[in-house]
């Protein structure tokens, strides 16, 4: 029996992947063991979304080689598919796999062995550009995790913003077929999955390609698979926030109110050279109508800052307008030059220090946002999905989310008192904030 480690960087995709591929490697006959064990195989879902990604890459499948200097190192995903000539010649790496092809793991290590590792690095990279290409079709076979799982319902992106390479990395949109997700569900569900969360890697455009967007109908269907009790969606494309999709969704009671909508900048310059087809009013309609579906919902962002030609005058038009939406949280990057992307070759390229002066006007922003958005539900009674026991300032908690992802926490020593356990959904008042993140529940 061949133990392996797999590893995931980057986004929930290449997680949901990773536990496809550790399923399958299971049933297989393969010891699955944790990464930092020495291992006869090491796999790592590589990430490309940034610079900064693509060296964690390398360090990962480096760090495996001199883990175990005799093991079959695999490289997969997004890093694979960005740096195809450098990958090559990496001399830690046996075994190459692209993109739509991590479903054949099994079967592309056992042609490894077969050919006593003659040709480590000729398994072939997907073509993920080429128009034919068809959804990989991957599922999961049983839950991962104890409350939670991801669901993968489409990959590929036809949006081509400036800064981005996961297009060329990822291929075009390629949606998977409705029935396969039901039935991915309603398996997960039988097992005690309590919630699901929609990925992909543009969910937006699920069922695009087939003709025209199917994602409410399969919300749709999906809040009527018994079992499940929650059901988030990961980023969405601010465009598809009309008064329509956000009465639809109200209208499901297991679609949660917490919503991540990518805004990237404020201002309607930035967002032109971004290439992100729209502008920041059609943003603010679109968390309009989601706030008056909605009794207060957790809207969440990304905004980069720092992006070429931002003057400082762009930079305050998109600060105002963080700080005019109120988010529940805002995730914030400075902008890093991507090799192969139209904005690595823009002009007036800023310094690091005006990124970093910029980033740290925002992290101070939502921090208080975050905190203010929190002390909305102080007094007030949520249901709460438990999930794992943490420590926090030397005492053991038991950790649980709001369908707002407002995270609470209950002493374990009174959650074993009460009964409760991972898994479980139970109501509680909120008390008052424990750390500056988390909030703390009467029992």
């Amino acid at each position: 029996m061949k133990s392996v480690a797999l590893h995931s960087l980057g986004c929930k995709v290449n997680r949901y992947e990773t536990d496809v591929m550790s399923q399958l490697l299971q049933e297989s006959g393969y010891k699955i063991v944790a990464f930092d064990e020495e291992a006869d195989i090491y796999i790592i879902n590589t990430c490309s979304v940034t610079q900064i990604a693509d060296h964690k890459s390398r360090q990962m499948l480096h760090r495996a080689k001199r883990k175990n200097p005799s093991s079959i190192v695999v490289a997969c995903g997004c890093y694979v598919e960005t740096d195809k000539d450098r990958i090559r010649e990496d001399e830690s790496i046996d075994i190459i796999v692209g993109n739509n092809k991590k479903k054949e793991i099994v079967h592309i290590l056992a042609d490894y062995f077969e050919k006593n590792g003659e040709d480590g690095t000729g398994v072939s990279i997907t073509d993920i550009n080429d128009p034919a290409q068809q959804y990989e079709q991957m599922e999961l076979g049983h839950m991962p995790g104890h409350t939670r799982a991801y669901i993968k319902i489409q990959d590929g992106c036809n949006q081509f913003c400036t800064y981005c390479i996961i297009p060329y990395a990822r291929g075009r949109i390629r949606s998977r077929q409705e029935a396969d997700i039901l039935s991915e569900v309603k398996k997960l569900a039988s097992e005690g999955c309590r919630e699901i969360v929609l990925t992909g890697i543009h969910i937006s455009s699920y069922g695009v390609d087939r003709g025209e967007p199917e994602l409410l109908q399969l919300l749709e269907k999906l809040n009527a698979i018994e079992g499940i009790d929650r059901i988030r969606l990961s980023s969405l494309e601010p465009r598809i926030i009309t008064k329509e999709m956000a009465e639809g969704m109200a209208a499901l009671s297991k679609v949660c109110p917490h919503f991540h909508l990518s805004l990237q900048s404020g201002c309607d310059n930035t967002l032109k050279r971004m290439n992100r087809h729209y502008t920041a009013a059609e943003y603010m309609e679109g968390v309009e109508q989601l706030r008056k579906a909605y009794d207060l919902p957790a809207i969440t962002t990304d905004i980069i800052v720092g992006f070429p030609g931002e003057t400082e005058s762009d930079f305050e038009e998109s600060r105002k307008f963080a700080e005019d939406i109120n988010f529940y949280e805002m995730h914030v990057f400075k902008y890093s030059p991507r090799k192969g992307t139209v904005a690595a070759g823009m002009d007036d390229q800023l310094t690091d220090r005006e990124k970093t002066a910029r980033s740290s006007v925002l992290l101070d922003m939502t921090a208080a946002q975050s905190r203010d958005f929190r002390a909305n539900f102080i007094g007030k009674k949520e249901a709460i999905l438990w999930e794992d026991v943490e420590k926090i300032g030397g005492e053991s908690y038991l950790i649980g989310l709001t369908t707002r992802y407002v995270r609470v926490a209950l002493p374990d020593s009174e959650a074993e008192s009460l009964g409760i356990k991972s898994g479980d959904i139970s109501e509680h008042t909120i008390k008052d904030f424990l750390t500056d993140d988390t909030l703390l529940i009467e029992a």
